[in-house]
């Protein structure tokens, strides 16, 4: 239609619906309406967008979790997809909180070039990675929590059990304890903190082959995705794995180093004022990511010559250790940038 006005779509997401709001190129509202989650709801969300104008853009919050489906279907339909980020507390104040006031909201970021990021895509080697890392993640803390449910139990447990498991290393008392054979009379507290010691120590057992199955199936994976990535001294699958999932599998959204800084909370926050001219660290960003590069300065502050003549440096012109540590992490983070740790980039 030659008289067909451009729109600007908006939506809310939620786990049985999404909020959907759409308006005009100078921000009227046209309309609202809201569509299950499924495809044939994300169909008739995207026709029912069509029908008041051409789309130009849909703002969708939370595209990494509740609204994933949806921004993968429109972007499979030529729809350009820009993540929101949620109306913060001080804007809900202002102007309430609803479902279509929250859409509103969305487009009306989007129109206005207040949101402009690009969303993960979700769809490649880097999802797979972040899928398998969640299991692994959760077995690394449950087994750390069952560890120290055991060792809980042994020091309030009797004497006799006690006297005989204190001191001993994990590998052991695991070993130990998973062969014993408590006794038959659940009554019996030795008998029953006996039980509860073995079937624990048999837990351990069974998340440890757990997390050896899932570094089995990522370190290729990972591999694969940032061969030269891995290569560096201090950067294994874990800290790999965080970065690229950080990075998403489109990092090319990511427009400069800065950005990826600023992403992983590596950028400086400039906090002058007066005579003071300094900065601090940047307490946003993704902190997984910004815990790996915490991880991966460590480890090259003491195997890695060019870090350690780089501390040596910084700590002979008088800087404090922690300055020195914050200025390593930075450091590190453009080793990762500059030598094509992203492949994609």
């Amino acid at each position: 239609m030659a008289d067909q006005i451009s729109v600007v779509g908006g939506v809310d997401t939620h786990t049985d619906f999404h909020q959907a709001a759409v308006i005009d190129s100078i921000g009227r509202h046209l309309a609202t309406a809201a569509f299950p989650t499924n495809p044939d709801g994300y169909r008739h969300l995207l026709d029912w967008m069509r029908t008041h104008g051409d789309v130009l853009a849909v703002g969708v919050e939370g595209t990494g979790a509740y609204g994933s489906e949806l921004a993968r279907f429109l972007r499979a339909n030529a729809v350009t997809v820009v993540d929101v980020d949620r109306p913060d507390r001080k804007a809900r104040r202002a102007n309430g909180k609803s479902d279509p006031v929250d859409a509103y909201a969305a487009a009306t970021a989007v129109l206005s070039g207040r949101a402009s990021g690009r969303p993960k895509t979700r769809d490649g080697i880097v999802e797979a990675i972040r899928s398998l890392r969640v299991v692994r993640r959760s077995a690394i803390k449950s087994r750390t929590q069952t560890i120290n449910q055991i060792r809980t139990l042994i020091v309030s447990a009797p004497a006799e059990v006690r006297e005989r498991l204190r001191g001993l290393p994990t590998y052991q008392l695991i070993a130990q304890l998973s062969r014993s054979r408590p006794g038959i009379d659940p009554a019996d507290p030795t008998c029953a903190v006996r039980t509860a010691l073995r079937r624990l120590a048999r837990r351990y057992q069974h998340l440890t082959e757990e997390i050896a199955e899932a570094d089995a199936e990522l370190e290729p994976l990972v591999a694969k995705a940032a061969p030269g990535l891995v290569e560096l001294v201090g950067i294994g699958t874990e800290t790999a794995a965080q970065l690229l999932i950080t990075a998403g599998d489109n990092p090319d959204r990511l427009k400069s180093e800065a950005s990826f800084a600023h992403l992983c909370g590596a950028s400086p926050i400039s906090a002058s004022s007066g005579r003071t001219n300094r900065h601090r660290p940047n307490r946003g960003g993704d902190r997984q990511a910004n815990h790996a590069l915490h991880t991966i300065a460590l480890v090259r502050m003491r195997y890695d010559t060019r870090t350690r003549l780089y501390i040596a440096r910084w700590t002979a012109e008088g800087m404090t250790k922690k300055d020195v540590f914050r200025r390593s992490v930075v450091l590190n983070h453009f080793l990762v940038w500059s030598n094509s740790a992203m492949p994609l980039l």
